[in-house]
């Protein structure tokens, strides 16, 4: 947890209660033990006040149920009173496993359906809480942020929607376009990313790498993936490289351009790993592609780094992508529902974020400064330096 000094002489806006439907139940889960950790383990000086009770709980997380009719419609309920606590709501939008009935049928939830469940459970704090932050890691209808030409512009309208109806906060990861902030501007919106539990993960997995402009480059899958790719070069002190994706704009395929070819800009790969960083994988063909091509170029071995791990697809490409040495791992966060076959896959590697989103929480429950979480860089480098110096014992990995 970063800076806990910061919290020793802080004071909580109020006592905490974590909320959250089933669809993000297992990461909520491990949030709520880390915060009970943190609690108990930090030494502040309010802790202790009559003032403060409710500051120290065995338990935060509550379950909110949102039950439904036969024909398909809802409601939100609240298991324990939130009266006076500073609210957080925790939701995966892209936890197609839960399912429910609707006129006999069996339906998958959808996105759509998530984010009603969430209004729900808005509507059933009914005004009463001290403050209520959504914590949201994939931005509901993050990538349909922009207009062009007669479009619905969704993101922007639910985030609003969402401020309208009490939200003080709200706190996304690796957001598509993080400038749908715009839609409110005078209202908070947090965008965090996982750069640091990236290389955390990598080198808890592969003891043998090198990370130096010789031996490592970052890589771009596309032009919008640039920002967050030079920043991770940028810690860890090599080059970066980009994929411009070539795209046939007189058609359309499944509601976007198909790529003609993938032209690469950058120093040269022969020999050495390349990290290739964006924000989500969807139905993973453009990613497995970049990967054969730096293959192709003689990179060494390839690890790829997202966010948001959907494969909407499933993982039989990936599978056979593997097979085929087109990379050498995968590695995505716990932000969002992963299958349980794909944690079997000899490829994939997980960055947990539960204790991340456990020191947000606590940060903003005591109103402190939000500085270090945002830019992990010395953190970056302090396990860089252990990880080249081959000081694994004073390593927490």
């Amino acid at each position: 947890m970063p800076n806990t000094e910061q919290l020793k002489n802080a004071m909580p806006v109020a006592p905490i209660k974590l909320l959250t439907t089933s669809s993000a139940m297992p990461l909520a889960s491990k949030v709520n033990s880390h915060l009970v950790e943190f609690r108990k383990s930090l030494d502040n000086n309010f802790k202790n006040d009559p003032a403060f009770h409710g500051y120290m709980e065995d338990n935060y997380l509550s379950e909110v149920k949102c039950p439904r009719f036969g024909t398909g419609e809802a409601k939100g309920t609240l298991s324990s009173s939130v009266r006076g606590k500073d609210v957080f709501i925790l939701v995966d939008v892209c936890n197609h496993s839960i399912t429910y009935k609707m006129n006999g049928y069996i339906n998958h939830m959808s996105p759509d359906d998530h984010y009603q469940d969430l209004k729900r459970i808005i509507s059933a704090i009914n005004g009463k809480a001290h403050r209520v932050t959504v914590i949201m890691p994939f931005l509901y209808e993050g990538r349909q942020h922009k207009r062009n030409g007669r479009e619905s512009l969704d993101c922007a309208y639910a985030i609003k929607e969402l401020m309208d109806m009490g939200v003080s906060n709200f706190i996304t990861f690796d957001a598509h376009d993080p400038r749908v902030q715009n839609s409110v501007p005078i209202r908070g919106f947090d965008n965090f990313t996982p750069p640091y539990q990236f290389i955390r993960a990598l080198l808890r997995t592969e003891k043998d790498l090198i990370i130096d402009k010789e031996h490592t480059l970052v890589i771009s899958p596309d032009e919008g993936a640039l920002d967050r790719a030079v920043y991770f070069a940028n810690v860890l002190g090599v080059d970066v490289g980009m994929f411009y994706k070539r795209r046939d704009y007189s058609t359309i395929v499944n509601g976007k351009n198909p790529i003609v070819a993938h032209e690469f800009l950058g120093d040269n790969v022969d020999g050495k790993d390349a990290i290739i960083i964006d924000d989500m994988i969807s139905s993973g063909g453009s990613m497995i592609d970049t990967a054969k091509h730096l293959k192709r170029m003689n990179a060494k071995r390839v690890f790829v780094c997202c966010t948001f791990g959907l494969f909407t697809e499933g993982l039989s490409a990936f599978d056979e992508a593997y097979e085929k040495c087109y990379f050498d791992r995968i590695i995505s966060t716990n932000l969002c529902y992963q299958p349980p076959e794909l944690k079997d896959k000899p490829y994939y590697v997980e960055a947990d974020m539960s204790k991340f989103i456990a020191s947000i929480i606590d940060f903003m429950n005591h109103d402190a400064s939000m500085a270090n979480i945002y830019t992990p860089t010395d953190k970056i480098h302090q396990i860089l330096d252990r990880y080249n110096n081959r000081e694994m014992s004073s390593f927490d990995l």
